[in-house]
């Protein structure tokens, strides 16, 4: 048995208690006197989702059919429940629960899952911890059950069918899951029904029948229909690691307000001090801040910053939030404020100057950071070489904050300091065979060849050109102003793929 400790939190009325948020918010929220269901479709009609406190008090009983529980109550009131809505929520509510710690998923059935594994301590215990989680959800009007235990298998049982707020350590196990009915082990409805068949109502009932009979008979079931599997689960000879939608920040900050607040600015020069100097510390820096603030109403805003080379400058990474905090949505407020570094490599503190002291120079990647903050991703951009020996092929353009894999080969022919994109056909009024036009027409002005050197000829690429593009034949020329231009004719005579050769300018020399 390992020291992990997994706290579950169910929330056995979610749905119900969203609507009637909701409703309220909207202002046409019933009576709370009144018999209220949410109903979802079901194979011979509506079925009862989700029900409120009046509803169940009179014994309607969720997953019945809504034209039977109105024999029972005829003045039952009827809405149809959002069940994406819902999973969104939920989604949501993962991801802010994570204000407790960095692991959190969730379990599939209202429900949340939390690895607190070393989190405890911040919250006084894990006793105060679970009161902590119990307090910030009931703010948001939500109902839950909650439990701590060395296993996911062990808290979900004791969250739904122990006491309120069960703590649970590894040498208690047995103890506390033993009196808790058999659905505590997760199994489908046919197993369950099958358990309780053969006499086995509750987790010690199963605990005690011989594991070989039980292997005998379960051979060939799934996980979700095997109680030994969810036994060794809930034991922890199985493991069950909680698998989060992302990576844990391997470095991060925090600030926790005493009252919510409406803007974070005045809390980040603080954050990127102090996350600067952990990286700092640690020898590293980092391209990419994650600033995430955790609302009020269980709801998270995200803003991402990036830089185009690691630094770990505060003042720098600072600036870079500041028209970027404008979007984040508040809502009702926020009480957490959250700076984690993304894409984190190794950064070597470098020498500057003789004496010791900081450049202060705006160096082009501060620029290029800044440019990219106010302006966006795809209005700065840079060149990158490609693999290719057509002309225009060979470089291409991306974000000037994107690091992509540099060709392995640099270009060796000279280029041409500007191409043209496309290519502009000219009129040659007279050709050297072999060689280039002895006079042509571009632009409205004619150009005399007074010298030339190539040709270069560059083949098409099969593997990416249609069948039938013909090759080229490239020429730098001098007319007689001087100007050097690059120009190419496109096929051969009686090549078999197409007409006359045509001829084009590509480019210009400086």
């Amino acid at each position: 048995m390992t020291g992990r400790r997994i706290v579950s939190i169910t929330l056995p009325y979610f749905a119900m208690e969203r609507w009637q948020r909701m409703a309220e918010r909207q202002g046409n929220a019933p009576q709370d006197d009144l018999p209220l269901v949410l109903a979802r479709e079901g194979h011979h009609g509506p079925v009862i989702h989700a029900a409120n406190r009046v509803s169940r008090n009179m014994g309607i009983t969720v997953g019945a059919r809504v034209v039977d529980m109105r024999a029972i109550c005829p003045e039952l009131q009827v809405a149809f429940a959002d069940q994406g809505g819902d999973l969104a929520a939920l989604g949501r509510l993962v991801l802010w629960a994570r204000r407790w710690c960095p692991w959190t998923v969730s379990d599939g059935q209202n429900g949340l899952i939390l690895d607190t594994t070393g989190s405890a301590h911040l919250f006084g215990g894990e006793a105060a911890m679970l009161i902590e989680m119990e307090t910030q959800l009931s703010l948001l009007g939500l109902t839950s059950q909650l439990a701590v235990a060395p296993t996911w298998g062990a808290a979900w049982a004791l969250a739904r069918f122990g006491p309120v707020r069960s703590v649970c350590t590894a040498d208690e196990i047995s103890l506390k899951l033993g009196n808790l009915p058999v659905a505590g082990l997760r199994l489908d409805g046919d197993t369950l029904l099958l358990l309780q068949r053969l006499g086995l109502k509750t987790i010690e009932a199963v605990m005690n029948v011989p594991r070989l009979s039980l292997t005998r008979r379960f051979v060939k079931a799934t996980l979700t229909s095997n109680p030994l599997m969810r036994l060794d689960q809930a034991f922890g000879k199985l493991a069950e690691p909680v698998a989060s939608v992302d990576a844990k920040p391997r470095f991060s900050v925090q600030s926790r307000l005493a009252e919510p607040i409406f803007d974070p600015t005045p809390h980040l020069p603080q954050l990127c001090e102090d996350l600067c100097d952990t990286l700092q510390h640690e020898g590293m820096g980092c391209r990419r801040l994650h600033l995430t603030v955790y609302r009020t109403d269980g709801d998270v805003s995200h803003v991402d910053v990036a830089t185009s080379a690691s630094t770990r400058d505060p003042a720098h990474l600072h600036s870079l939030f500041r028209d970027k905090v404008e979007r984040i949505n508040p809502g009702f407020g926020f009480d957490l404020i959250t700076l984690a570094a993304g894409d984190v490599e190794p950064m070597r503190t470098v020498q500057k100057r003789l004496d010791g002291s900081a450049d202060d120079d705006l160096h082009l990647t501060l620029l290029v950071d800044r440019l990219t903050a106010k302006f966006g991703t795809r209005a700065v951009s840079r060149p990158i070489l490609r693999e290719s020996h057509v002309p225009e092929r060979a470089e291409g353009r991306v974000a000037a904050l994107a690091n992509p894999m540099q060709a392995t080969t640099a270009m060796t022919k000279e280029r041409p300091i500007r191409l043209l994109d496309p290519p502009e056909e000219i009129r040659v009024l007279y050709a050297v065979p072999e060689g280039p036009p002895a006079q042509f027409i571009w632009r409205r002005q004619t150009h005399r060849v007074t010298r030339y050197t190539g040709p270069e000829r560059i083949a098409p690429e099969w593997w990416k050109d249609r069948p039938g593009t013909r090759l080229r034949d490239y020429f730098k020329i001098e007319d007689q102003t001087g100007r050097r231009i690059w120009l190419y004719r496109e096929g051969l005579h009686e090549d078999g793929r197409g007409g006359d050769p045509r001829w084009f300018v590509h480019g210009m020399f400086a």
